[in-house]
């Protein structure tokens, strides 16, 4: 056993957790316009687009995300690339949030009355007009509290990533139990300090739901 001190692993988790927050940024931003880009082809009218956005939504819903971040880190060491660990833990969270985003703003898209896209294309709008114009700033404040809620989903998520080694918060308390054999301290400050940061998230994903009322 290593002595620590409970400042010395305060500051070993923190700086776990740094790796924590741009793990889960970088998957958010890049899940986010890849999310958008696959929203876009669910609505599309044309099947050649369409079914390829909604196959690699069914495709990346139906796996386990442990399964993919293997995948996308033990795959190309089979063809003698290896890929380091934080690349392929962004990758895989990217695509798995891809996914589910894009769900959340498709339904939100389809939740606004089609009567409204009737009377935009009635006074002579294009469908992309209508869509822009009245149909997105809806959908947008629709969305803002479940994708905010969705973004702590990933930072939990992120403790996958320990799996492959990369080292966020989870690896570290995992590191620092074994070498100080006290988990109960340890992994309770792993507890609190995911807390912390998601906890601030679910209540700003309230309020939101507060502020931007759907019912009305």
């Amino acid at each position: 056993m290593t002595d620590f001190t409970l400042q010395q692993i305060v500051y070993a988790l923190v700086l776990g957790a740094r790796w924590t927050v741009l793990l889960s940024l970088a998957a958010f931003f890049f899940g986010g316009i890849l999310g958008l880009v696959l929203m876009l082809g669910t609505i599309s009218r044309r099947r050649l687009v369409r079914l390829p956005a909604l196959g690699f939504i069914w495709l990346i819903q139906a796996t386990p995300l442990l399964m993919q971040l293997f995948l996308i880190f033990f795959g190309p060491a089979l063809l003698g690339k290896d890929i380091p660990a934080w690349t392929a833990a962004c990758i895989a969270l990217t695509l798995w949030s891809s996914a589910y985003l894009a769900e959340i703003w498709r339904g939100c898209v389809l939740a606004v009355q089609s009567g409204q896209t009737e009377a935009a294309l009635c006074l002579g709008m294009l469908r992309r007009q209508a869509l822009r114009h009245v149909v997105f700033p809806q959908a947008i404040r629709m969305a803002l509290p479940p994708t905010a809620g969705f973004f702590v989903q990933i930072v939990k998520s992120t403790a996958l990533t320990s799996i492959v080694g990369f080292t966020e918060l989870m690896k570290t308390g995992n590191i620092l139990s074994n070498v100080t054999l006290d988990p109960f301290v340890v992994y309770g400050l792993v507890a609190l300090i995911y807390f912390c940061l998601c906890y601030p998230l679910s209540l700003a994903s309230r309020k939101m739901e507060t502020v931007f009322d759907v019912t009305r």
